[in-house]
């Protein structure tokens, strides 16, 4: 298992990546950097490799170069962007389309979590994300 912060590459993606190899490979985007390294860390005590990224753009960029995501997993509540609007994003790509996204928030707003059900998300879970959930996420893959 190896670790690597990309942060400081020649290209500044910010991209943080936890590598497990031979599995299932999520994409993390939030703004927060404990709510990433939170559930970066829960994934990846189920062996999961994520790649952590600080918001929606980053994310789109990183799927524009990167074709082994198996799952999104999003904060609701970003800045520019919000985890719906990449749900969106991703749900009009042809290339994407079929990602499974799951949108986090600490959030429980019942008509925020029916958009997101019905605008394509496969999941909506309140943080903090635990081990606990980890099964949850990872049904959707």
């Amino acid at each position: 298992m190896s670790s690597a912060k990309d942060g400081n590459d020649s290209k500044g993606t910010g991209v943080e990546k936890v590598m497990v190899d031979a599995s299932p490979h999520v994409l993390v985007v939030d703004d927060s950097f404990v709510d990433r390294c939170v559930v970066s860390m829960a994934l990846k005590h189920s062996n999961i490799r994520v790649t952590a990224v600080e918001g929606p753009k980053q994310a789109l960029n990183f799927l524009d170069t990167e074709h082994d995501v198996k799952m999104i997993v999003t904060d609701y509540c970003m800045p520019d962007m919000t985890g719906f609007d990449l749900l969106m994003e991703v749900k009009k790509s042809p290339k994407l389309a079929h990602l499974p996204v799951v949108i986090v928030s600490s959030d429980n707003i019942p008509e925020r979590i029916k958009m997101c059900l019905d605008g394509g998300a496969m999941d909506y879970i309140i943080k903090p994300i635990k081990i606990a959930d980890v099964p949850r996420i990872l049904s959707h893959i």
